[in-house]
């Protein structure tokens, strides 16, 4: 797939879902990565004004999970998330966060991912490991 078909069925399948809610935007796909972005607002904020970690774990996993969706036989299986794990590293109150999605293992039933989750100054907000599986579509 071309980056441009990538990011246009990234917009399909997002439709009313959690990544529409949170304004989870594709905007950049590689060989081997997948990018995304996603307002910081009140929307996302804990209670004292910055990004919550659990609105960047839903980044991370929107991104990794597209991104095995994306790279892998989804005709024939389908991809779910069984392990997530992130260190917070930095906060953020407002502006953009950037989730880059990276293969470290892609095996035909289980996939590791690394989101690095950045500000728009590149700094590393949080790491994230995502473990996804692909499971087989009964037929």
């Amino acid at each position: 797939m071309t980056q441009e078909e990538i990011l246009e069925l990234s917009r399909k399948v997002c439709k009313n879902t959690l990544m529409e809610t949170l304004d989870i935007e594709f905007t950049e796909a590689g060989e081997d990565y997948l990018i995304a972005r996603m307002p910081v607002s009140s929307k996302v904020h804990q209670p004292d004004g910055v990004l919550h970690g659990g609105a960047s774990v839903a980044l991370a996993e929107s991104v990794g999970s597209l991104a095995s969706y994306v790279f892998l036989n989804t005709e024939e299986f389908f991809i779910r998330g069984i392990e997530i794990s992130a260190n917070h590293l930095k906060s953020v109150a407002e502006g953009f966060v950037y989730a880059k999605a990276s293969f470290i293992h892609k095996g035909r039933t289980t996939q590791l991912w690394e989101i690095k989750i950045t500000d728009e100054d590149n700094n590393l907000i949080s790491l994230v490991k995502l473990t996804t599986i692909a499971l087989p579509k009964n037929k």
